[in-house]
Order: structure tokens, then sequence, then C-alpha cells
């Protein structure tokens, strides 16, 4: 009895098969341009998705430390650091002067120096590279 139950049950299930294979036959003839189309937009939506997750930039973690082997290779010093981190923080030379006692043209030559170092042109590309090195928070 079992045994004609999954023969009949087997039989059943191929015939259900052949039957969705053919609709989908069907389908895929008469729908083609719309799967097409649908598979196109599901591949450029699962590329978003990840290059989005692989471009957007990550939170750093609270506990910052910086990368004492670049500083000592670029020959930055302390001082330079310093003039560094007030410039990531958006200040002005004067700012920076008053705040490390220090005359603006001091500033200056700093600011020539770790251009020169970190081989850049001007404050944007001398803070993008200091974060790519990990000296800058």
């Amino acid at each position: 009895m079992v045994r004609h139950v999954l023969l009949y049950g087997a039989a059943l299930a191929a015939l259900a098969l052949l039957v969705e294979w053919l609709d989908w036959r069907h389908a895929t003839r008469e729908l083609s341009t719309s799967l097409y189309i649908l598979a196109v937009a599901l591949l450029f939506a699962a590329l978003g998705i990840w290059l989005g997750n692989r471009l957007t930039p990550r939170p750093r973690s609270a506990d910052f430390v910086r990368n004492e082997r670049a500083l000592a290779e670029l020959g930055i010093s302390p001082r330079e650091c310093e003039v560094l981190e007030l410039l990531a923080a958006g200040h002005a030379n004067k700012v920076i002067a008053r705040q490390l006692a220090i005359s603006p043209n001091t500033v200056k030559t700093h600011l020539a120096r770790l251009f020169e170092k970190l081989g850049a042109e001007n404050r944007t590309q001398a803070i993008g590279k200091a974060r790519a090195l990990e000296l800058l928070p």
C-alpha cells in the first residue's frame, strides 16, 4: 500500500513539475523582455548596495592611536603635529598662532614644511593624506 502511495505521489509530482516547466517556458516567451529588464534591475540594485557598502566610510573607534612610525618616517615634529591638528579642526593661521603662542609667520613655515613632508599642495590634501596615514583622528 505504501509503495502505491509513493508511486502515485512521485508521478503526481513529476506531472506538476512538467506543468510548471511548460508554464515557465510560455511565460518566458511571452514576458521575456520584462524578465530581462527585471534581471538587469536586480543586478544593478545588488551592485549599488554592494558599492554603497564598500564606499561608505566606517566610523572610527573612540580610542585613536596615532601612527608613530609614519610620523618618524616623514620627520614630522610634535609642534608640526599640533599645527596639523588645529589645521584639521578648521582654524585659520592667526587662530593657530594665538593658540600655540607663536607668530603667524611661524605657522606658515610649519604648514609649508608639512605640505612638503606630506606631498600636499593645499590644506585639504594635507589633511586627507594625514588621515590616510592615521596621523589625525
